[in-house]
């Protein structure tokens, strides 16, 4: 049997670009045939605006409440996972944190205060996995590939050329490979993931699955 996992997903209740509701997201994920849904929020001063891009620990329940509400909707065949987009301060790179547990979170400050080395030594005391996100995209800086576990190698909203790029920069520097739909509107529905032959039902599987390469990755 095969499963499938969406790996880079946005919803209007957190992230401001975000055009679709949790429910919602469930249900057209559900007809696509998905297994599960990562969660991976803008943790950016684009959600934590005004003074609350300062204290964002502050904020932390907002940040999660699109998580808790998707798992409302979670059942035996279908996973709701936690997962992150950080961006740092006046930087162009976007990170993709797997494994991250609600209450870790919920403890710590400032995240978007800590540069790349900071954040991968920080995430790997935790076991935590970080992937760049599209890294090719025009206005994204690429990271010292010394502080990244792996690298989103194929993108729903990217175009060929530019995924092909995060493809070839992935085996210049051996890294794992993720691919996702970066969902923001029913547009983007379903163009990214991977598919397994055993089912993902928390961070802890989703982590052992990527670090084991045992995945086909999606394209639209």
């Amino acid at each position: 049997m095969e499963y499938k996992y969406e790996l880079h997903c946005h919803t209007s209740m957190v992230s401001q670009c975000g055009r679709v509701e949790p429910k919602d997201i469930v249900k057209m994920y559900r007809e696509k045939g998905y297994s599960g849904i990562v969660v991976t929020e803008h943790y950016s001063p684009l959600t934590f605006g005004g003074t609350a891009r300062f204290a964002p620990q502050k904020h932390i329940d907002f940040y999660l409440s699109s998580y808790y509400e998707m798992k409302k909707y979670e059942s035996e065949d279908f996973s709701v996972i936690l997962g992150m987009e950080l961006r740092h301060y006046a930087t162009g790179a976007d990170y993709l944190i797997y494994g991250v547990e609600p209450e870790w979170l919920k403890k710590q400050g400032n995240l978007m205060r800590l540069w790349e080395k900071q954040v991968y030594k920080l995430m790997h005391k935790e076991g935590y996995l970080v992937f760049q996100a599209h890294p090719f995209r025009w206005y994204i800086s690429r990271c010292n590939p010394k502080y990244i576990d792996g690298i989103e190698v194929y993108n729903g909203k990217c175009s060929d050329a530019v995924n092909f790029k995060a493809q070839q920069w992935a085996l210049e520097t051996g890294k794992l490979i993720s691919s996702g739909s970066d969902f923001h509107t029913p547009e983007h529905l379903a163009r990214g993931g991977i598919i397994t032959k055993e089912p993902i039902k928390n961070g802890k599987d989703l982590i052992r699955v990527l670090k084991s390469g045992e995945y086909t990755i999606i394209k639209k």
